[in-house]
């Protein structure tokens, strides 16, 4: 291998271009119209601009991808997360062109990637889930025969989705068929697929995952867990290395349990099992994501192992590394996701930003793909940093993040830094008591709060 495309945008994508860099491949960035200065097409030894802006033309687009791939003369592709990362047919294009795709096989991905189906083999490794439908549920008449055998409240789910959507909570009867529909309606049109599944709701748990990772030659094991429960609307916020609750032995149950699971497939590359963790302390499985995540960084600190790095190697034939083999957690870690929306509504709030300042100092990582001149758009995510603290314990990781948040300057434009100083200062937080719930009572700063606001300038970070 000495090629790679990176096959995304933004911040992970100058993530697998610095671990390319290091280890000696060359890179080749694709970028739409809209990304023309972005920093991972400056960064990259190569850059091909492959459609305009809207991501079905661009990021999504197999055929422009692959066009870009037969042009540079890359010898793999790495797809980041999001986009293209769990389609397994973009694997098996990659495969037909006799290029390298830096991940899963494709058929670990289409056997995970749906949760029916991975429901299924979780089932067959013997970990532990929740009651609920066996298959897809089709029909209002299987809906209701599930229902009446789980019990209320439960939850309706797209097989094929992710973020939320065709997700519904039904708590009642009366909403059932209503809510089923429209669940198979969002799964339709979010993910071209409108299979649903049905299973029993966990009320108040927390959101625990499993950082997998396996070799080519058989070699497996996992790199302890990660607690993402502070989420709003389904999508993570705050992350953190190791979970606060766990016991030592919840860890090594939970660990083993997502092993077994990825040794069931015969799993290889990275890959994250998602548990749900409820209030008497037992864990369900969820699902399985198929690629790097967003998150992985606190895994990084707490363990010392460049993750992307081992992924990338994995690909290239290599056994797992000693560091790998040999990991052992250490600290303490947390990371919040910096988004360029109002602190007060959560709406996107693209635009230039006029300057911009990384916060630095012991324990402190900062993952951007911004710069002072730099134009966030507005037709993607709107996450535009990661902040990544470390400490011996969770108390130091708490005060160094607090520290950077302060810290970090994004004039031009309006973040939700004032909001992780929020939610870092609460009780509840600071004890590690909370679940997934816990931004549905949490009230969010004004934009007046932000400790960057000035009345002679622009919106500001914060």
């Amino acid at each position: 291998m000495k090629k790679v495309l990176i096959a995304n945008r933004g911040e992970i994508a100058v993530r697998v271009i610095r671990a390319c860099q290091e280890l000696g491949l060359r890179t080749v960035a694709v970028h739409s119209t809209a990304d023309r200065d972005s920093l991972h097409a400056k960064l990259a030894d190569e850059s091909i601009c492959i459609g305009p802006g809207p991501s079905s033309k661009s990021y999504l687009s197999i055929p422009s991808i692959m066009s870009a791939a037969e042009l540079a003369g890359v010898d793999a592709i790495h797809p980041g997360y999001g986009f293209l990362s769990e389609n397994h047919e973009f694997a098996n294009v990659c495969r037909a062109y006799g290029i390298k795709f830096i991940g899963p096989k494709p058929e670990h991905i289409q056997a995970l990637g749906n949760k029916v189906s991975a429901r299924a083999l979780a089932e067959k490794a013997g970990v532990p889930m929740l009651p609920g439908s066996r298959g897809v549920v089709r029909t209002e008449e299987e809906a209701h025969a599930i229902a009446k055998e789980i019990g209320y409240p439960l939850i309706i789910k797209a097989a094929a989705g992710g973020g939320g959507r065709g997700m519904k909570i039904v708590h009642d009867e009366a909403d059932l068929f209503r809510l089923f529909q429209l669940a198979q309606v969002e799964a339709l049109n979010g993910f071209g697929n409108p299979d649903c599944f049905i299973e029993r709701y966990c009320a108040r748990p927390r959101h625990v995952e499993i950082q997998l990772i396996a070799d080519e030659h058989g070699n497996i094991r996992h790199l302890g867990e990660r607690d993402c429960s502070i989420q709003r609307r389904h999508q993570k916020l705050i992350e953190e290395a190791p979970c606060p609750v766990l016991t030592q032995a919840q860890r090594e149950s939970i660990g083993a349990t997502a092993v077994s699971l990825a040794k069931t497939v015969g799993y290889q590359s990275l890959g994250t099992a998602e548990f749900l963790l409820d209030e008497d302390g037992q864990f369900y499985f969820m699902e399985v994501n198929t690629r790097v995540q967003v998150e992985h960084p606190v895994t990084e600190f707490v363990t010392g192992i460049d993750l992307v790095k081992e992924q990338i190697k994995i690909a290239m034939g290599q056994e797992l590394s000693a560091a790998v083999r040999e990991a052992k957690l250490f600290g303490h870690s947390i990371e919040c996701r910096i988004n360029a929306e109002d602190p007060s509504t959560f709406a996107p709030w693209p635009g230039k930003i006029t300057a911009y300042h990384e916060p630095g100092g012991p324990g402190i990582r900062v993952d951007s793909m911004v710069y002072a001149g730099y134009t966030v758009p507005s037709l993607y995510d709107s996450m535009i940093a990661k902040l990544i603290s470390f400490g011996r314990d969770r108390e130091e990781a708490l005060t160094r993040m607090r520290r950077a948040l302060r810290e970090m300057k994004v004039d031009g434009i309006r973040t939700n830094i004032a909001f992780h100083l929020k939610v870092l200062d609460d009780p509840k937080f600071i004890e590690g008591d909370f679940s997934t719930k816990f931004l549905e009572t949490f009230v969010p700063p004004s934009p007046q709060s932000s400790p960057q606001s000035s009345p002679q300038s622009s919106p500001q970070g914060g």
